[in-house]
């Protein structure tokens, strides 16, 4: 079966109403999609944005962790070089420590000029502290004393796990690419074609590395009725897409995401995706077990009641076929 992956990073536009409500809202929608056999629960990270994006992933995540038991909690990206390493270290561990080993990082250098400027960070060194960062990590983790920038510091608790949780590294680069072969755990890449270069690098350095992921769409819903649902989805899907696209062309870097004028445009482009439940069964068959399900169920300020219609069809009519095959 795919891997079910639960979105959320509570970004909502003004005309979408209310934000604060999003914050529970997620956690129970968190919690339910624990109880009905979800993989991942999917947490990002963005600064000083408009709309309210997240922007502390750990600890939203912690409040995730307290209510699930099963679910992966995968922080998905972590912008690591805005960030005391040393901070996220403990931060991470504690994390761990409430999710009981079910943490993972997914790590990137950051591409926004805004949030470097924001932090006081130097954006053109961003990927060599990305690369010191992880090492921080790494070497915290051990819970023993160690040199720092010329002091002696040292992090506990450990982390749950014993090497500590694993580190993804993201990127939409081929320099990312052969980043993660090198530094990280696995690789997760923002654009086609860049986890042929990870496996490649990887080979060259003796060093295994999973099967190549088959992503979906960037957000699937369920619905009796799709082209009824797609019209109370299709604003907020083209506020996320043109946010993000405007945001690749502020950093220079590529991505899934390009401006849409309009929500046909935007549906043809198969970024977001209303389905029936068989629908929805077949696209989890055809992707297999490499694929990757992604719920956006509060897409960009959605009425959260769109999104409990996915969870609750998934749950009833979805994953008991697919539990069957």
């Amino acid at each position: 079966m795919a891997q079910w992956i639960l979105r959320l990073d509570l970004r909502s536009p003004a005309w979408a109403g209310d934000t604060r409500s999003l914050y529970p809202i997620g956690l129970d929608m968190a919690a339910f999609a624990d109880e009905i056999g979800f993989d991942k629960c999917m947490l990002s990270e963005h600064h000083g944005a408009d709309d309210g994006y997240l922007p502390s992933p750990l600890v939203y995540g912690a409040a995730v962790a307290a209510r699930t038991r099963r679910l992966k909690l995968s922080i998905s990206a972590l912008v690591l070089p805005l960030h005391d390493p040393l901070r996220i270290a403990e931060d991470a561990a504690v994390l761990d420590h409430i999710a009981q080993g079910r943490l993972e990082l997914v790590l990137a250098a950051g591409f926004l000029p805004a949030e470097f400027a924001m932090f006081h960070r130097p954006i053109a060194q961003r990927g060599a502290l990305l690369e010191d960062h992880v090492a921080v990590l790494r070497q915290a983790w051990r819970g023993e004393s160690f040199e720092y920038q010329g002091r002696t510091v040292r992090v506990t608790p450990r982390p749950w796990q014993p090497s500590g949780p694993p580190l993804l590294l993201g990127g939409a680069t081929p320099l990312a690419a052969r980043r993660a072969a090198r530094c990280g755990d696995g690789f997760v890449p923002g654009v086609a074609g860049l986890y042929e270069i990870y496996a490649a690098t990887c080979a060259g350095l003796g060093k295994p590395c999973a099967p190549a992921p088959v992503f979906g769409p960037m957000a699937i819903f369920v619905s009796e009725d799709p082209d009824g649902a797609w019209q109370r989805i299709a604003p907020h899907a083209l506020h996320e897409t043109n946010s993000y696209a405007r945001w690749y062309a502020e950093g220079a870097i590529p991505g899934p995401y390009g401006h849409v004028d309009d929500a046909d445009e935007l549906r043809a482009t198969g970024l977001y995706q209303v389905l029936t439940p068989a629908q929805c069964i077949d696209l989890a068959r055809r992707l297999g077990p490499q694929g990757q399900m992604f719920v956006h169920p509060l897409l960009a300020g959605l009425d959260p009641a769109v999104g409990r219609e996915t969870l609750r069809l998934i749950r009833d009519r979805v994953m008991p076929v697919l539990a069957d095959q």
